[in-house]
C-alpha cells in the first residue's frame, strides 16, 4: 500500500522535473548555461576564456562535454549534442551510447537510436537510463510489452524510485515517451 502511494505521489510530479541524461542523483532539467544561449553548430561555453570552443578543444572535459551534451539534448538541438558527443574521448562509454541512442531516437532515427541502446546495455546491462529511453522508445512504436520488460529489468536491477523507472512507468500509462 505505501509502495503504491509512493509511486502515485511520484508519477504526479510535473514531467518537467525530469531531463534527458537524468540518473538518481540529477533527476532536475539541465540549467541553461552560454552553450545552450549563445554557443552554435555544437560548439560549448568555456567558463575560463569566456568563449565559445568547438567541441574537440582540448581545454574542454568530457565533464564539461557531457554536461554540454545534456543541456543540448534538452533543449532539443540533437545535432549539435551529436556533434559535441563525437568529441568525448571515449567512444564506447556507455554514457555516451546512451546519449547517441536518445538524440538519434528525438531526431526520428529510431531504428539506429535503439541499436544505440542495445549497444549500451551489452556492454553494461545495469545501465538503468538506456533502459529507461529504450522502453520509452518502445511506448512510441507501440510495443507496450517490449517497453514493460525494460520496466521489468530497471526494478530488478535495483531502480525502483529512480528517474529511469518513473519515466518508463509514466511513458506506459500515458503511451508517450519524453521530449526531452
Amino acid at each position: 500500500m505505501i509502495k503504491t502511494l509512493v509511486l502515485t505521489l511520484v508519477l504526479s510530479i510535473p514531467s518537467a522535473a525530469f531531463a534527458a541524461g537524468s540518473d538518481s542523483s540529477n533527476d532536475s532539467p539541465p540549467a541553461k548555461t552560454k552553450t545552450s544561449k549563445k554557443c552554435k553548430d555544437g560548439k560549448v561555453w568555456h567558463k575560463e576564456t569566456k568563449s565559445c570552443l568547438d567541441a574537440k578543444s582540448d581545454l574542454l572535459t568530457d565533464h564539461i562535454r557531457y554536461d554540454a551534451v545534456r543541456e543540448l539534448a534538452y533543449a532539443g538541438r540533437y545535432a549539435q549534442a551529436q556533434t559535441v558527443l563525437a568529441a568525448m574521448s571515449d567512444q564506447k562509454d556507455t554514457r555516451v551510447l546512451t546519449y547517441y541512442g536518445f538524440t538519434n531516437r528525438k531526431a526520428g532515427n529510431i531504428e539506429l537510436g535503439m541499436s544505440y541502446y542495445k549497444e549500451a546495455l551489452a556492454a553494461d546491462p545495469n545501465n538503468l537510463l538506456a533502459r529507461s529511453y529504450m522502453g520509452q522508445g518502445l511506448v512510441e512504436s507501440g510495443d507496450k510489452i517490449g517497453a514493460k520488460m525494460q520496466l521489468a529489468e530497471i526494478r530488478k536491477r535495483g531502480g525502483e524510485g529512480r528517474w529511469p523507472e518513473v519515466s518508463l512507468a509514466r511513458a506506459i500509462e500515458s503511451g508517450v515517451g519524453y521530449s526531452y
